[in-house]
């Protein structure tokens, strides 16, 4: 028993040696001695450039390695180097050692919201296995967003009526913004109809760059249904996407009541509530309105404004009673000089008018370069309403024709001669202007004493002849906006007789396009002159060398 004892006493002793060796190991060195900080302000903008100072000093009397620094920005934040967590292996620290190390980003974020940089260095005091690790974090405050966002949208709204509103955004910060995202969220009974510029989605549109004092807006159109007095609430974001999480930037909420409607407007443009109107189209506007509410109105103005650059103003014409404001081209009736605004009870109507014209040419932009729209907004408190008026394509054909030049070797004579065969080639080419074209064909008669000789470019163009009717068909098919289609190249033997000596001779008769407006769904025409052999387009051609001998 004696010596079971004292084997005890001895085993305890040196499991008490070994966990005090490992204890005195563990404690001889405190991870405290490395001082580890981040400098940064307290508060923040949105978008601006924010440094960080880190700073590590060692505050003991080991030499520390194997170091290894890494800072993690805030979330959300713009880095040059694409990375949120900057990562450096640190040469030794020696005792008494102050180091700092300066880093940059941009902060984004929403007002308010609290955005944190976190540090950590990792160590190994020389000559001790252990690893140490110290951690640090610093917080900022947005306390200011320099973008605006707003919900332009009625407080108001009848139900089941197309309305309009708009997404205003600007931006006042100092470094450009890309790949900005602007969502909407719709109430129930809201339907989408359209929107400028178009959506990525029905409540996505993609806002490519924005740079300082710069902004932009979204205008969306829809419908609402709902009950009498119901709310309708709609939310708007602006931010923007990165690594697959959406940054919220601005946010904007507006609520809407549904309202019982007091006042009808409709619009007929040319006696027609759907007309298509093509450029240098003289257009007569009429107005309705019908009280269909509860309760009269008193001294009400009727206001037109005309929207784009297509109308020519110069050709308006409307009533003495009517004024015209140049500035935002708008038309006001005043119930001072118009009776049936100065009083409108229940159940009765009303109407306005005004002519004016289409410039010739519709001025083309990038942003509105097919399927045009003429837009007009009529309002008569508290009825708002817009109207808007398709644009057709428009077509230009031309017919060429050559004797000593084209695309084919001609023979004969010319100035042409009775009872002689003389061949020319005939050129057809289109352009389309606004919309696209579907169903296109080019449609032409040849005279009598003229023949085709076959030879045609393309070879492969769906070309077509009636030898009865003798009437010519080129088949196009689909021809886009804004392109110049394509161009055909035919060649026509001529034969003059006696009762044509003196006189040119017809080689194609007149041309004739048509084409289905893919936007307005109407058939489009356009006409090229007849071609005969004083009208060629030869560089060397002389009015007058094509007359018959």
């Amino acid at each position: 028993m004696g010596k079971k004892f004292i084997y005890s006493i001895l085993a305890f002793v040196l499991i008490l040696a070994a966990f005090g060796f490992w204890y005195f190991q563990r404690n001889i060195f405190s991870k405290e001695v490395l001082k580890l900080d981040i400098l940064g302000p307290d508060t923040v903008e949105v978008g601006q450039k924010v440094d960080y100072t880190l700073k590590y000093k060692n505050n003991g009397e080991i030499t520390l390695t194997n170091a290894k620094l890494t800072f993690e920005y805030p979330e959300e934040s713009l880095v040059e180097e694409g990375k949120r967590r900057f990562e450096k292996s640190l040469n030794d620290i020696y005792p008494g050692e102050e180091k700092t190390m300066t880093l940059s980003a941009r902060i984004l974020g929403q007002e308010n919201e609290l955005k944190i940089a976190k540090a950590w260095l990792e160590f190994q005091p020389k000559n001790l296995k252990a690893r140490y690790e110290v951690l640090t974090s610093m917080t900022s405050v947005i306390k200011f967003s320099p973008l605006t966002f707003d919900l332009d949208l009625s407080s108001r709204v009848e139900t089941d009526k197309d309305f309009s509103f708009s997404l205003n955004y600007f931006s006042n910060i100092d470094y450009p913004l890309s790949q900005l995202r602007v969502k909407i969220e719709y109430p129930p009974g809201f339907e989408f109809v359209d929107s400028t510029p178009q959506a990525l989605e029905k409540n996505e549109w993609l806002v490519a760059s924005l740079n300082k004092a710069q902004g932009g807006r979204i205008k969306v159109s829809g419908r609402i249904k709902g009950d009498v007095g119901e709310q309708k609430v709609f939310k708007a974001n602006l931010g923007l996407w990165q690594e697959g999480n959406f940054v919220l930037l601005k946010e904007a909420t507006k609520g809407v009541e549904i309202i019982k409607p007091t006042i009808y407007l409709s619009q007929l443009v040319n006696s027609s509530p759907d007309y298509s109107a093509s450029a240098g189209d003289s257009l007569h506007y009429e107005i309705f309105f019908k009280n269909i509410g509860g309760s009269s109105f008193e001294n009400l103005f009727l206001v037109v404004g005309l929207d784009g650059n297509f109308f020519d103003l110069n050709s308006l014409r409307a009533p003495e009673t009517t004024n015209y404001h140049q500035g935002d081209n708008s038309l006001i009736w005043d119930w001072k000089k118009n009776p049936q605004l100065r009083f409108l009870g229940e159940g009765e109507e009303g109407k306005a008018e005004f002519w004016i014209n289409l410039k010739d040419e519709l001025p083309i932009t990038e942003a509105n370069n097919k399927n045009l729209v003429l837009k007009d907004s009529v309002s008569l408190s508290p009825a708002r309403e817009e109207f808007t008026v398709k644009v057709n394509s428009k077509l230009v054909l031309e017919q060429k024709g050559y004797f000593s030049e084209g695309t084919f070797n001609n023979s004969g004579f010319y100035p042409p001669k009775i009872d002689q065969r003389t061949t020319f080639t005939a050129v057809w080419g289109l352009k389309n202007f606004y919309n696209d074209l579907r169903n296109v064909k080019i449609k032409a008669v040849l005279p009598p004493g003229t023949s085709l000789t076959g030879q045609l470019l393309p070879r492969e163009s769906n070309f077509l002849f009636d030898s009865q009717s003798r009437e010519i068909v080129w088949e196009i098919g689909e021809v886009s906006a804004g392109s110049t289609g394509p161009s055909l190249s035919f060649q026509v033997a001529l034969t003059p007789n006696s009762s044509q000596i003196g006189s040119p001779a017809e080689i194609v008769g007149l041309v004739t396009v048509f084409g289905d407006d893919a936007w307005t769904q109407e058939t489009i025409t356009g006409t090229a002159p007849s071609l005969d052999t004083n009208s060629l387009s030869d560089a060397n051609f002389i009015r007058g060398q094509g007359i018959v001998q």
